[in-house]
């Protein structure tokens, strides 16, 4: 790897969450391509987004200076001021807010991916200042599913797909341009003679070739994952001598399965009783498997039950820390984690205790995780574990309802840092209301999206050519890989680490935060390795160490018990079912009959990013939904037609796309759109026409008990067929 990465420079993409390692190109001090590895085993981890990063980072429509509102909020009328003034400013119209309502008057939603690290920055400063309403899309996305996994074994595992011979996607469907490493490693271990089942309503490309396709209703993957337990427990397909030494709850987790038979499970998910069985078989005796994380099981209404299904499913098949299974790989010991840089003890229990939605839904948040504390230490060697960014965050909804409704105390201040928040969690019209209460909102991004438009100071971001980075993929693997700054940022950009560290030193904590640069931070990370940063990527490109397996054995788990815990104490001290079960999402009835299957995301884009890339956008220039051609024909709509979801929420416009591989009375919705090119003729760039988070409601009863996650996977809907396209929309989107 040496002799290579004095040839090469190389840079994690980050434009999706997957953190591919690419070799940029520059000329004249511009990014003017970026290229495939030169080692051939990452040579095939790339993407069209990847490849169109130069369109990103030197888009027309960059933001370039720091901007001041002088019109309303969300009227998109600004003063172009310097960054010095922009900080000062943010500084003191917060710190007059934290004087008046406490500290916690301030929330803080963050996105990871887009940096691939804040190096935990944003913890560190809301843990200086005294607040603990952090909120980040991995609450709905692989964040969440860390922390449940912690209830269960302490730990979030990573798959082990390539060497794996029996791979289960729950939903998931990575694709050449989509999760392109995980398409990748499932491939290789096809290749390998592993088999693969698919768990998914629709005939998605990964169903396409799977050796076997459950095509369960949406939104029914606890029941189904109960029916495989009863399957697997009652054909005594476990792993005895594992469940003997390391498990606790086995008995009383039997007496739930158990009331869960095929006849019911087949009955709630549609699929056949000899169908479920086959392929609880095909898992449970495999010579290895793997469940890899799947983002449609973190946003169920039965999230919590559903993803601890999967984690009992790899204990109870002896899949946990082996080869083709799910590995617990640890801090990596030559990297200081996230983990202890957010400084989560310097948070007093008072505040923590003030942390919005923990009372109700509290699995992510510090009341919960909290509780893992001496077990994290006695098996990991450190008190606290945020891996990938998902413990200890406060429920979105919560928060955006606090914002509203300034109860249970007002929170007064908002900051968005690479995270279109208006439009990246549930019921869009509620956080619209939170923003419009706000005294003072902050977004730090590099274009100007619907959130930026609410905001009172936005300042422009830099992105990944333009800074160093060592990847550990927060803490999720224990790999480092290296990212070179190739380019400088625009002179007024900064990045997230540049703007904790300056809001920092002007609120009077600067000595918590002594690094001058991200160079010296990243020094200081490598500090147990004994080398620098240069000197790092003198050396090599990536770091992977041989895996230890069975670590267990030694060390036990990281829970309460030592053991695995098939019956959670902590949620049972919680006062929450301590077993997985099922609970029904909302039905769907004369008035609502489709089962909205909302958050596909289309290949060309990552989350709501990107619809200004014309490279990209080309590819998918208009939203489209998803329809089974039945469906379609009763209600007389052709392919390709304007038509209007509605929900009891709320409505958007798309055209339809009918497609064969759909389940019947399903209809799946594209994920974040907005309109970039209706800036100035629509209200926030049509931000409210056809974005799926204006459909989803999160009123109580329709959260995840424990977590607070929304049903985004089969809340009911109708289709209202268009007599003419929708007013006001481009040539492109009506053409498209």
């Amino acid at each position: 790897m040496s002799e290579q990465a004095a040839k090469s420079r190389y840079s994690i993409c980050t434009i999706c969450d997957i953190g591919c390692q690419l070799r940029p190109v520059t000329k004249d001090g511009k990014l003017i391509a970026m290229k495939a590895h030169d080692n051939p085993a990452l040579a095939r981890n790339v993407c069209y987004k990847g490849i169109s990063a130069p369109h990103i980072h030197n888009h027309n429509e960059r933001l370039l200076k720091p901007l001041k509102r002088v019109g309303e909020r969300g009227e998109d009328k600004w003063e172009e001021i310097t960054y010095e003034q922009a900080m000062d400013e943010i500084a003191a119209r917060l710190q007059t807010l934290v004087d008046k309502h406490g500290p916690e008057t301030l929330a803080v939603s963050t996105s990871g991916w887009n940096t691939q690290s804040t190096h935990a920055m944003d913890r560190r400063f809301m843990n200086a200042l005294g607040t603990p309403n952090y909120i980040s899309g991995v609450s709905l996305c692989a964040g969440n599913t860390a922390a449940v996994n912690k209830l269960t074994y302490g730990w979030f595992p990573f798959a082990d797909m390539s060497n794996s011979k029996c791979i289960v996607l729950f939903g998931h469907n990575p694709r050449k341009h989509s999760w392109t490493p995980i398409y990748n490693m499932i491939n290789a271990a096809k290749a390998n003679g592993a088999k693969v089942i698919v768990l998914d309503p629709r005939v998605s490309e990964q169903a396409e070739t799977a050796n076997m396709h459950l095509r369960l209703r949406a939104g029914t993957d606890a029941a189904m994952c109960l029916g495989w337990l009863n399957v697997i427990i009652n054909e005594e397909l476990y792993d005895k001598d594992f469940v003997d030494e390391y498990t606790t709850g086995f008995t009383e987790l039997s007496e739930r399965v158990n009331e869960y038979p095929l006849s019911r499970v087949a009955e709630i998910t549609g699929v056949p009783a000899e169908q479920i069985a086959e392929a609880a078989r095909l898992y449970a005796t495999a010579e290895s498997a793997c469940i890899p994380w799947t983002p449609i099981t973190d946003m169920q209404i039965s999230s919590t039950s559903a993803i601890r299904l999967h984690s009992i499913l790899r204990a109870l098949t002896g899949n946990l820390d082996v080869p083709g299974g799910e590995l617990l790989e640890g801090f990596n010991p030559n990297y200081i984690s996230e983990s202890v840089l957010g400084n989560h003890g310097m948070l007093t229990s008072q505040q923590k205790a003030k942390q919005l939605g923990a009372d109700a839904h509290p699995v992510y948040t510090y009341r919960a995780q909290e509780k893992l504390l001496d077990a994290t230490e006695r098996t990991w060697g450190q008190r606290y574990s945020d891996i990938v960014m998902g413990s200890y965050m406060a429920n979105p909804s919560a928060v955006f309802r606090a914002m509203a409704t300034e109860a249970p105390y007002p929170v007064k201040a908002f900051f968005a840092l690479g995270n279109n928040s208006l439009l990246s969690y549930p019921n869009q019209h509620q956080i619209l209301k939170g923003l419009l209460n706000q005294e003072l909102i902050v977004a730090q991004e590099i274009f100007m999206t619907p959130t930026a438009m609410l905001a009172d100071y936005v300042v422009p971001g830099d992105v990944f050519s333009e800074r160093n980075h060592i990847s550990d993929m927060w803490s999720w693997r224990s790999s480092l890989t290296l990212s070179e700054k190739v380019v400088e940022p625009p002179a007024e950009a900064c990045s997230t680490f540049e703007f904790w560290h300056d809001l920092a030193h002007r609120m009077g904590f600067g000595n918590l935060f002594p690094w001058d640069s991200i160079e010296a931070m990243l020094d200081y990370r490598l500090s147990p390795s004994g080398m620098t940063f240069a000197e790092f990527a003198d050396k090599q490109y990536m770091q992977v160490s041989n895996p230890e397996y069975r670590k267990y054995r030694k060390t036990g788990f990281g829970t309460p018990s030592g053991k695995v815990e098939l019956k959670s104490s902590i949620l049972e001290e919680l006062g929450f079912d301590p077993l997985p079960y099922y609970r029904e999402g909302p039905a769907v009835d004369a008035d609502y009959p489709y089962h909205v299957f909302t958050g596909v995301r289309e290949d060309a884009f990552f989350q709501t990013g990107q619809r200004q890339v014309k490279v990209l956008r080309d590819r998918s220039p208009t939203p489209k939904l998803f329809m089974h051609p039945t469906d379609a024909a009763r209600q007389e709509i052709e392919d390709n037609q304007w038509v209007k979801l509605e929900t009891r929420t709320g409505e958007v416009v798309a055209k339809v796309l009918i497609q064969e591989s759909m389940k019947k009375g399903h209809v799946r919705v594209p994920h974040g759109w907005w309109y970039p090119e209706l800036r100035g003729s629509a209200d926030l760039a049509g931000a409210f026409l056809s974005s799926d988070a204006v459909l989803c409601p999160d009123a109580p009863e329709d959260l995840d008990r424990e977590q607070g996650i929304p049903h985004f996977k089969g809340f009911p809907g109708r289709i209202v067929k268009l007599s003419a396209p929708p007013a006001g929309m481009s040539e492109q989107v009506l053409a498209g």
